[in-house]
């Protein structure tokens, strides 16, 4: 039962945080998608592999969360384990990225300055929030296990290899 609840917790989170923020605004910030698709070389194959990559890579991360962690990433049901596994052993921060990345893909298959400034301002707020409330969080509720993947494990940049920790 615990596993279902991950799951649905799980599933609910995506379409309320990474939906709004890499669906919804990007919608109303480009009129509803309205605008005509870039017209540069390259740059509507670019945005659409990047968007699919991340989607895949956020649908993996949320996974991860409910089957490996028992829990989901809204910090009001978080998981019962550190999830260190699959997209994990190469990012810390893989639900960010992948979001931030959506919105760069749609800025590039939109020729949008204004998303890529809403990706700027993402990235600010989301690297804060990392900084100031999740990893103190995850360094109270861990302790050793987070202090020893963190120093493994960049929170950004994707390492190419995995960590065997």
């Amino acid at each position: 039962m615990r596993t279902f609840s991950a799951i649905a917790g799980s599933a609910a989170f995506f379409i309320a945080a990474p939906g709004v923020i890499a669906g919804l605004v990007p919608w109303l910030l480009t009129d509803r998608w309205g605008l005509p698709w870039s017209n540069l070389p390259g740059f509507v194959p670019a945005g659409g592999l990047l968007i699919v990559a991340a989607v895949a890579a956020l649908l993996h991360a949320f996974g991860r969360f409910a089957l490996e962690g028992l829990g989901t990433p809204a910090p009001v049901a978080p998981t019962e384990r550190l999830v260190i596994g699959g997209i994990y052993r190469h990012v810390r921060n893989p639900m960010y990225v992948a979001v931030l990345s959506i919105i760069l893909g749609q800025a590039l298959l939109f020729s949008s300055w204004t998303l890529v400034a809403y990706a700027v301002i993402g990235a600010i707020a989301m690297g804060s929030f990392v900084r100031l409330y999740e990893e103190p969080t995850l360094a109270r509720r861990y302790g050793a296990e987070y202090e020893t993947y963190r120093r493994n494990v960049p929170g950004w940049l994707t390492r190419l290899t995995p960590w065997r920790g």
